[in-house]
């Protein structure tokens, strides 16, 4: 497999930041671009006008807006698109890609309308034969740092070993670290719910109600994670890891956190509707907190993190009633079954 040959799809923050840490190893990077706009800029000035635009960009990332000729020119594709998009693009892309491409999802999420983890949408477009040996990026790892060389390590899931040491080895660079693991489900369901419970760390932070409250929901809140993906049948100790701990950590504490900081001016009155309305960059955790408290319904799951954040999001809760509410609820051991 030709690893020289590879494109990000997918131009925001992240994908950017992706496209520099290739663009250190290889002589050409494709960055495909929703935006004519950022395409320009990039080829016109190697700046991002939309995304981290005080950075400079290597000269060797070239940007285009031709999805389809970037799918058939490129053996890696490394898709770094919102994941309520994901389905759309790769439908796109199907026609234009061989049974050799190999697809790496950097995006975390999970896709509201269906309930389904990136995994399940890859097989779902591609097929279990192409999507079934996509690999899977995760890990605590904001874009601003990795742009800025200061030290990451992540993690990469997949089905098929060799993919899985190939896309290892593309990614791993003096400053950005990269570990295996073949928990997909596991590493997909870390990155995905972390940004819930950083909605939660900052509606937490955004009421004032101090570092004791965002340290239990941070400890409670990898509760529902490892509960969920016990359910899912993931491992329990990839919760430990850099894709479960390690991001949760980093995303519920951190100010550069689109979510927290998303939670943090719910917290302080501000509706999620005017939020929206103010940014191009989306919080994650605001559309996947629909999939994830629809899916533990499907599967009999209290997570009352989850479904504090859903109502305050979508139902009307007041922040402080669901405060109380969490407060409040029947005692029960710490640990016991993770009954919550």
């Amino acid at each position: 497999m030709d690893t020289t040959s590879t494109a990000v799809i997918g131009a925001g923050s992240w994908g950017t930041a992706l496209a520099t840490v290739l663009a250190s190893k290889l002589p050409r990077v494709t960055l495909w671009c929703h935006e004519p706009e950022v395409a320009e800029g990039i080829n016109r000035n190697q700046r991002n006008p939309l995304f981290l635009p005080e950075f400079q960009l290597p000269g060797n990332i070239v940007a285009t807006t031709d999805l389809h000729q970037t799918a058939r020119e490129h053996a890696i594709l490394v898709m770094v698109v919102p994941t309520q998009f994901t389905r759309g693009i790769l439908t796109a892309l199907r026609e234009s890609v061989t049974p050799e491409t190999l697809f790496v999802s950097a995006s975390k999420g999970v896709e509201a309308a269906t309930m389904t983890l990136l995994s399940e949408i890859h097989v779902d477009i591609l097929g279990a034969e192409l999507g079934g040996k996509s690999c899977f990026l995760s890990g605590p790892s904001f874009a601003r740092d990795t742009i800025m060389r200061l030290p990451a390590a992540v993690a990469i899931a997949g089905g098929d070993p060799e993919r899985v040491e190939r896309v290892q080895k593309l990614f791993h660079t003096p400053w950005f670290r990269t570990y295996s693991t073949e928990d997909v489900i596991g590493l997909e369901l870390g990155g995905a719910l972390k940004n819930v419970m950083a909605l939660a760390a900052g509606i937490s932070d955004g009421l004032g109600m101090g570092h004791s409250a965002r340290a239990a929901l941070i400890t409670r809140g990898l509760n529902e994670m490892l509960r969920l993906g016990i359910k899912l049948g993931a491992r329990p100790e990839t919760f430990a890891g850099l894709s479960g701990l390690g991001d949760l950590l980093l995303t519920a504490t951190s100010d550069l956190s689109r979510n927290r900081s998303v939670g943090v001016r719910i917290g302080r009155g501000e509706t999620l509707e005017s939020i929206q309305r103010g940014t191009h960059e989306i919080a994650e955790g605001v559309r996947t907190v629909e999939g994830v408290r629809r899916l533990a319904e499907k599967l009999d799951l209290d997570l009352p993190i989850t479904r504090a954040v859903h109502g305050i999001l979508y139902e009307g809760r007041a922040p402080l009633d669901a405060v109380r509410d969490l407060m409040e609820r029947d005692l029960k051991p710490e640990h016991g079954g993770f009954e919550g």
